[in-house]
């Protein structure tokens, strides 16, 4: 599975949120609770799945591409979200 993203979003996730688009497939391989977000129309489907990187709870926001996946955003999950969902990871 291929994993593609905008460079820039990349980079500015990684200088301020210390989160890597390019650890996508890690978060996606552990336990996670994928939920489709259909919050606005957006062009495109779009999924929000919740996993762990380095021990943390993440949300990752992302849509299917033909060859894999395109990562949209990704942050580290807040106190009372993540005592939420930890118990719902698959």
């Amino acid at each position: 599975m291929d994993v593609s993203f905008d460079s820039e979003k990349r980079a500015w996730t990684l200088a301020e949120r210390g989160l890597d688009f390019a650890d996508a497939l890690t978060l996606l391989v552990g336990p996670t609770l994928t939920l489709e977000d259909d919050r606005f129309a957006y062009p495109e489907p779009r999924y929000q799945s919740y996993g762990r990187l380095a021990e943390r709870l993440v949300l990752m926001v992302w849509t299917p591409t033909e060859s894999g996946i395109r990562v949209i955003s990704m942050r580290h999950c807040h106190d009372k979200e993540a005592r939420r969902i930890a118990p719902r990871l698959g």
